[in-house]
C-alpha cells in the first residue's frame, strides 16, 4: 500500500488527489491537498528490496525548504512492520520548532490512518 510513489492519496487522509508524471527515480507526484493547497514531490531513490523511497519536496505550503523525506517499512519477522517516516529540511517562515511540529502532524495523521486501515482489515498492527 505505501511502496508505490502514487498511493499516498489512498491512505493519507489530508490528500484528495494524487497524481503523478513519470515513473522510477525523477517522477513527478502533484498532492492536492484536503483544505486546499498542493504539495509537489520528486522521488529521488526507490527500492522494493530496502522497502524505502526517498523523496524530495520541490513546492509545498508548509513552512518548510530543502526537504528531503524517506519512508521505510521494516519487517519485524513476526507478520507485522514498522513504518518509518522521516524528513530533513530547513525551516521556512516559521521557527523550527513551528516546522518541525508541521511535518510530525503530517505524518501522524498518514501513519496513524495506515494503522486504522491495517487493523480493520485484520491485519495486525
Amino acid at each position: 500500500m505505501i511502496g508505490r510513489f502514487n498511493a499516498v492519496g489512498q491512505w493519507h487522509p489530508m490528500v484528495k488527489r494524487s497524481e503523478t508524471q513519470g515513473t522510477g527515480k525523477g517522477a513527478i507526484r502533484r498532492l492536492r491537498l484536503l483544505g486546499g493547497g498542493t504539495i509537489v514531490e520528486r522521488l529521488e531513490h526507490v527500492s522494493d528490496a530496502e522497502r524505502v523511497y526517498l523523496y524530495t519536496v520541490v513546492d509545498s505550503p508548509l513552512p518548510v525548504d530543502h526537504c528531503v523525506a524517506e519512508i521505510r517499512v521494516k519487517d519485524c519477522g513476526d507478520g507485522t512492520s514498522i513504518v518509518e517516516w522521516s524528513s530533513n529540511f530547513v525551516p521556512s517562515g516559521a521557527p523550527e520548532r513551528e516546522a518541525s511540529r508541521a511535518l510530525r502532524d503530517v505524518y501522524a495523521v498518514g501513519l496513524q490512518n495506515l494503522k486504522r486501515i491495517y487493523e480493520s482489515l485484520g491485519a495486525g498492527g
